[in-house]
């Protein structure tokens, strides 16, 4: 049968996890399942999901955490599940940026639709929005089409790539340490050592610098992390 879309559900309850799969497997959708928010960010840099069904409580990382680093790295729509529905919580959820708030229990039948509109209107917004574009001389950088141009050809970066040239051209002009760096553009697990960072800009300076040695985009500010120039 084919599918939909992907949803990711990151829940520490098994159950849950296999009675959501389960309506949303009905609903014609793939579904990816993660006990926790480790896990789950994990899920998210390689299936890329349509959307992220998040509950809050959760072991070695809560459903807050999460969402904050799902933020950084994405506009997937995300519904939070929890047990909470008092108006402070409510409100913190949509404050940091879910799309919908749902309480346990719940209908299943309700939480697909709710899903299928989330979906709905981010599509919709994706096809209203004039695409974002980052331009530094003959070198385009397409955030919503994830596309990459240098004097009108196209470069073809990885997705780590392009995640790692977006965050500092978003940022051209700042400084972002080694540390920064790790925290937006890999998952919470990444190795904790400079080696990763350089090597990423490495393979992106060999691929957009006219001259890698002298580079005229992605500076080195040494000790301390790497910068965009957009002059």
């Amino acid at each position: 049968m084919d599918t939909i879309g992907t949803i990711l559900v990151i829940d520490d309850d098994k159950t849950l996890l296999r009675l959501v799969q389960e309506a949303f497997n009905k609903a014609r959708f793939h579904v990816v399942l993660a006990s926790n928010g480790i896990d789950g960010l994990q899920e998210l840099y390689a299936r890329q999901p349509d959307l992220v069904l998040l509950d809050v409580m959760m072991p070695r990382m809560d459903g807050w955490e999460t969402l904050a680093r799902i933020r950084q790295l994405s506009k997937v729509p995300v519904i939070m599940l929890t047990a909470k529905d008092g108006e402070v919580d409510t409100l913190r959820a949509f404050t940091a940026g879910v799309d919908d708030y749902i309480t346990k229990p719940f209908s299943f039948a309700e939480l697909v639709a709710r899903a299928l509109a989330a979906i709905r209107r981010t599509h919709e917004n994706h096809v209203t929005t004039r695409s974002r574009r980052l331009v530094s001389g003959p070198l385009v950088i397409d955030v919503d089409a994830h596309r990459v141009t240098k004097e009108g050809q196209p470069v073809e970066l990885t997705p780590t790539e392009f995640r790692l040239l977006q965050i500092l051209a978003e940022n051209a002009g700042r400084v972002l340490t080694h540390e920064q760096l790790l925290e937006s553009v890999w998952n919470y697990d990444a190795a904790q050592d400079t080696g990763y960072v350089k090597r990423y800009i490495w393979y992106l300076r060999h691929k957009l610098e006219q001259d890698p040695a002298n580079p005229q985009y992605i500076l080195t500010e040494r000790g301390i992390g790497y910068s965009f120039s957009s002059s």
